[in-house]
């Protein structure tokens, strides 16, 4: 490791903090840059070890098609959810599913949790600690629970396996 990658160990993290050093304090006089400088700096070095190596996104485009499915999910939902929410109550069935997972690291799996929140109706409640189970609520359940389990992993899991390549 060279002594560049070990002065600034998150060189976007410190420009990013810089930028909102100067635009919290609406001025870019010396002692604020400076100031600013030496935070861009500090912050980063104190929370290097912090960090938890987490695999990145192999393929970007694939995420921004990603974030689009999930887009048109959500506004789906919404109007299912919404007619739901306004028929009669005796019609909810709600209920608890756990989704087997397939995905290796916290990164991609916090994604799918994510995703599962976004998406109205449905909520990640928890994950099991080996990380082999998402525990999801649903709020209009279908006969058969396999459905949901089959919606999760084909629409969203096979995706995020795509984009991070697990």
């Amino acid at each position: 490791m060279n002594f560049f990658s070990r002065a600034f160990p998150m060189p976007s993290h410190s420009l990013m903090l810089l930028i909102v050093w100067l635009m919290i304090n609406s001025t870019v006089s010396l002692g604020h840059i400076l100031l600013g400088t030496v935070l861009a700096i500090a912050i980063p070095l104190l929370c290097a070890p912090l960090r938890v190596p987490q695999s990145g996104i192999k393929k970007p485009l694939k995420a921004l098609l990603y974030v689009f499915v999930v887009l048109k999910d959500i506004v789906v939902a919404n109007l299912q959810v919404a007619l739901l929410v306004l028929g009669p109550l005796r019609k909810i069935k709600p209920g608890f599913v756990a989704v087997p997972l397939d995905l290796p690291d916290t990164l991609p799996i916090t994604v799918l949790a994510s995703t599962v929140t976004m998406t109205p109706g449905t909520v990640s409640a928890d994950v099991s600690k080996d990380q082999k189970w998402l525990y999801v609520h649903v709020l209009d359940m279908p006969d058969n629970e396999q459905e949901v389990i089959d919606l999760i992993k084909n629409r969203y899991e096979s995706r995020i396996k795509e984009i991070f390549e697990c």
